[in-house]
C-alpha cells in the first residue's frame, strides 16, 4: 500500500497498560528486523478519567511507547468531559478524534505541539470539518489517521486524499497532514 511506517497504538487504560505496551514493543522489535515497513509501538489512552491521563502518559512512555495518543471527546462515544484538555496538558503526541473540541483547547494544542487527528474512522470522522476549520484558524497541526482496527481499515493513498479533501482545507491538505506525520515519525526515529 506504499506505507513506510505504521504506528500500533492499542487502546489502554489503568487495567491493561502494563500488559499491552511491553508486548507491542516486543512485536515491533521483531517486525522491524524482518520487514521494510517500520513499526512504531505506542498506546492510545482510552476512556480514562481526565485526572489519570498524565500519569498514564508517563507510564506508557516508561514502558516503551514511542508514540502516545489519547482517545478524544468524539461525539459517538461517552468520553468524559475534560479529556481533551487533560490529554493536551499531559503531553500526548496526538489527540485522536477530538470531537467538538473547545477553541481554547485547540489553541493549547497549538502551543504545546500536540497534533490533532483527522480521522477516517466512521463516526469519529463526523467532526473532521469542525476540527479542520478551527485547527487552521488557530494554527494547530493535523494528522490524518485511518484509526485502523483491522487490516481492511488501512487507507489507500487515494482514499486518504479524499478524506483530506473532505475537510474543506483545500488541495494541499493531504500533503500537509502527510508532512506532519513524517515530522512525528522523524522525531521518533
Amino acid at each position: 500500500m506504499g506505507y513506510c511506517c505504521v504506528a500500533i497504538t492499542d487502546h489502554v487504560d489503568v487495567s491493561n497498560l502494563d500488559f499491552v505496551i511491553p508486548r507491542l514493543v516486543k512485536v515491533a522489535r521483531d517486525l522491524n528486523q524482518r520487514q521494510s515497513v517500520k513499526v512504531i509501538p505506542g498506546a492510545e489512552i482510552t476512556h480514562v478519567r481526565p485526572e489519570l491521563i498524565k500519569s498514564l502518559v508517563k507510564e506508557a512512555r516508561e514502558l516503551g511507547a514511542e508514540i502516545v495518543l489519547a482517545h478524544g471527546e468524539t461525539i459517538v462515544e461517552p468520553v468524559a468531559k475534560g479529556t481533551n484538555r487533560a490529554a493536551i496538558l499531559s503531553g500526548v503526541d496526538i489527540l485522536a478524534h477530538p470531537g467538538l473540541i473547545a477553541i481554547e483547547d485547540i489553541k493549547l494544542a497549538t502551543e504545546r505541539g500536540v497534533y490533532l487527528e483527522i480521522s477516517a474512522r466512521h463516526g469519529h470522522s463526523f467532526t473532521n470539518g469542525y476540527v479542520a476549520k478551527w485547527a487552521k484558524e488557530c494554527g494547530a497541526r493535523l494528522v490524518l489517521s485511518s484509526d485502523a482496527h483491522s487490516p481492511h481499515d488501512l487507507m489507500t493513498r487515494q482514499f486518504a486524499e479524499m478524506v483530506a479533501q473532505g475537510t474543506g482545507l483545500g488541495e494541499n491538505a493531504f500533503e500537509e497532514m502527510l508532512g506532519n506525520s513524517r515530522d512525528i515519525m522523524n522525531k521518533i526515529l
